[in-house]
């Protein structure tokens, strides 16, 4: 595969992996909330952002609890999207804007306590995201809560296409 040129978000995970990976990932959460309000709003924490693989965890607070004590549904699905948009986003040229295309989510079991999720591409998806104008891929995602068990089964399908251009929009006035 030919070497990738760093997007934005890449650069700034980068920069913080120079000193130490555990720095990287706290950059890369403040980076990545400071765009997506409503993972801030959960909670939402990066233990590693790659180009092929990020893992993200959130923890059984109040905030984001449901009526019997668990990670509410809602916030299960936003540690979903989280992973898979973020490592979507290591990809990504900056001139193109990712869009969640279709999330299919089945519980199958309770969840107990604090959850992790890991997102990953293939090389051959990598390439795509790097290259195609426009296309779309779904992420494989894991999900495990505190005792190991999966409570979430998650398909994520991501698609992207180019960024309209200020300037384009000024000449069509």
């Amino acid at each position: 595969m030919a070497s990738q040129k760093k997007n934005a978000f890449m650069k700034v995970v980068g920069f913080g992996n120079m000193f130490s990976n555990k720095l990287g990932a706290r950059i890369g959460t403040w980076a990545f909330c400071s765009r997506i309000h409503y993972a801030k709003t959960s909670g939402i924490k990066f233990t590693k952002l790659t180009s092929s693989e990020t893992r993200a965890s959130i923890r059984n607070i109040k905030r984001v609890q449901n009526h019997i004590g668990g990670i509410h549904a809602t916030a299960m699905a936003t540690l979903g999207e989280s992973a898979t948009g973020s490592v979507l986003a290591m990809n990504l040229p900056d001139d193109k804007l990712p869009l969640l295309k279709s999330m299919k989510i089945d519980y199958v079991a309770r969840a107990n306590g604090d959850m992790k999720a890991i997102a990953s591409l293939s090389d051959e998806q990598r390439e795509q995201i790097r290259t195609l104008d426009k296309g779309e891929v779904t992420v494989q995602l894991e999900v495990r809560d505190s005792k190991s068990g999966e409570p979430i089964l998650g398909e994520f399908t991501w698609a992207w296409i180019p960024k309209k251009r200020r300037e384009k929009k000024a000449e069509a006035a």
